[in-house]
């Protein structure tokens, strides 16, 4: 049993960081989409989008930041979100690994993303989130978003994303 610890967010900068995302991030990806996904999608994806070359050209390239969450210190899950052109901030990626699941960090890392837009002058928050995925579109409903459309979207090597975006309006 974990016990919850303050949650501390912290920007990934260095190489270390990033390799230590990689790795949270394959723990994360195998042990939760596997009720979705196959395993071999998810190591295409993994690969695609969450290997330590991905982070590194999403940050160094396309404009990405990325955040550790870290209760006490240890690697709990991560954030990557990207500012738009439009006035909006995507956020690409909220996980949380599954021994800290329901403790609400979640909800602390929302809050902090919601801060940021506010800093910024953004006006709203998106993101992309499997149509299968019931939990976390709960979650997502339950910290105020909510399903503007559907889409898919071809990733390469015979796989899609079959999606729903979700919007929240920052006040």
């Amino acid at each position: 049993m974990v016990i919850k610890m303050k949650l501390q967010i912290e920007k990934v900068i260095s190489r270390e960081d990033m390799e230590q995302l990689a790795q949270l991030a394959r723990k994360i990806w195998n042990e939760y989409y596997i009720q979705i996904l196959s395993r071999e999608q998810i190591a295409y994806m993994v690969e695609k989008f969450q290997s330590v070359g991905a982070i590194t050209d999403q940050i160094e390239n396309q404009g990405f930041e990325y955040y550790n969450l870290r209760p006490g210190g240890a690697a709990a899950g991560y954030i990557g979100i990207k500012a738009q052109g439009d006035g909006s901030l995507f956020l690409s990626k909220l996980y949380i690994s599954k021994e800290y699941r329901g403790m609400g960090y979640a909800k602390e890392a929302m809050d902090f993303i919601t801060e940021l837009c506010k800093e910024r002058g953004l006006n709203k928050m998106w993101l992309t989130v499997n149509r299968y995925n019931d939990n976390s579109i709960k979650v997502y409903e339950k910290m105020g978003f909510h399903i503007v459309r559907a889409q898919v979207a071809n990733i390469g090597n015979g796989y899609s994303m079959d999606d729903y975006i979700m919007e929240k309006n920052i006040i």
